[in-house]
């Protein structure tokens, strides 16, 4: 199966994220960009994986409720996770700074929770498939000093980052080595995605 294949079908992306469109683009999948809104807040006793899953397919439904039937929705969420901790986007300047010295010197995982949905031809929500994954990868941080934290912050690339850097940005220096997706890290695993678009 090849991705470009589906490029006859209506596919939307249900993200703001300029990076996902991107990879998609960059795949050869024509598609929409309609933004979910939902509250990411995780629930007690969620596990990350869980959360992840969770939130993808949220915004996934979020949008079905906008979309016209026949249409195949595509949703992703990324978190970073360090010794449990989940790490999303930071709040602001000082939340960055701390998560970026946790991660020093450190290896976290990278979770992508994605999610296909497909609505149906007669617009009836019981009878969508929708079909859901969340892709893991490992990242290795060099041990970061605190003229590069700064000037890492002072780019101002952090902002809307899970884990407060762009693997496919300035941050890119930061990176010792990775074990998994690379387009996973960057928030939307591209093999994972030509899977579900074919089931």
């Amino acid at each position: 199966m090849t991705m470009c294949s589906h490029k006859a079908k209506r596919i939307i992306l249900a993200s703001a994220s300029p990076r996902r469109s991107a990879l998609l683009t960059q795949a050869g999948i024509e598609h929409e960009v309609i933004p979910s809104s939902i509250d990411e807040v995780m629930k007690d006793g969620e596990s990350p994986i869980e959360f992840v899953e969770r939130m993808a397919s949220e915004k996934a439904h979020c949008v079905r409720e906008r979309t016209d039937a026949g249409a195949t929705i595509v949703s992703a969420d990324t978190v970073v996770v360090l010794d449990g901790r989940v790490f999303g986007k930071p709040r602001d300047r000082e939340h960055a700074r701390e998560i970026l010295h946790a991660l020093s010197g450190r290896q976290h995982e990278v979770l992508t929770g994605l999610c296909v949905l497909s609505v149906n031809a007669l617009a009836d929500a019981d009878t969508d498939a929708c079909h859901c994954c969340v892709d893991s990868s490992k990242v290795w941080f060099v041990r970061l000093s605190d003229t590069e934290v700064n000037d890492y912050l002072d780019s101002g690339e952090y902002a809307d980052k899970a884990g407060a850097y762009a693997i496919q940005g300035v941050a890119a220096r930061f990176v010792e080595r990775i074990d998994g997706s690379y387009s996973g890290i960057v928030g939307l695993p591209l093999h994972r995605l030509a899977g579900l678009l074919g089931e």
